[in-house]
């Protein structure tokens, strides 16, 4: 199994920005937890982080013709203003589940619209890293490699 990991903008300041409402977890810690995890299930996770949606756009379509199974995305500000990285989400049609840090409900307005979350599998919203953490067993389950309940 083959599975993505997309970090969008401002993601490369966990630890250090707005702890209050992202936490003191960085992002390097989020990314090896998962590795460690995908390592024992036998599956192949990459992560990527970009600030540019043409690079997020780029990487998704790029995930198809890799053959990525699965995409985890944390599409952050871009939750909330990208067309184009939902039409590549679209396009692509690699399942995936939407992962938000924080409760976007108890947020700004603005921040309870998602371009992503009626695509997506699932959407884990507000329980900070272990939201990635749960996104990435739900994935190894629908492939057979995570736990069975």
């Amino acid at each position: 199994m083959r599975i993505l990991v997309l970090h969008g903008p401002n993601l490369n300041l966990l630890g250090s920005r707005e702890t209050a409402v992202y936490g003191s977890t960085t992002l390097a810690e989020i990314d090896a937890t998962l590795m460690d995890r995908a390592q024992q299930a036998g599956a192949q996770i990459e992560s990527f982080q970009s600030n540019h949606e043409g690079a997020l756009v780029d990487r998704v379509q790029a995930a198809r013709s890799e053959g990525c199974d699965f995409i985890l995305i944390n599409p952050a500000a871009c939750t909330h203003t990208s067309v184009a990285l939902r039409d590549a989400m679209a396009a692509v049609a690699i399942p995936f589940v939407e992962v938000h840090l924080s409760n976007v409900y108890r947020r700004e307005a603005f921040r309870r619209q998602s371009y992503f979350s009626d695509l997506a599998e699932g959407v884990i919203v507000g329980l900070g890293p272990a939201g990635y953490r749960l996104a990435l067993e739900f994935a190894l389950e629908q492939f057979g490699q995570g736990p069975r309940a």
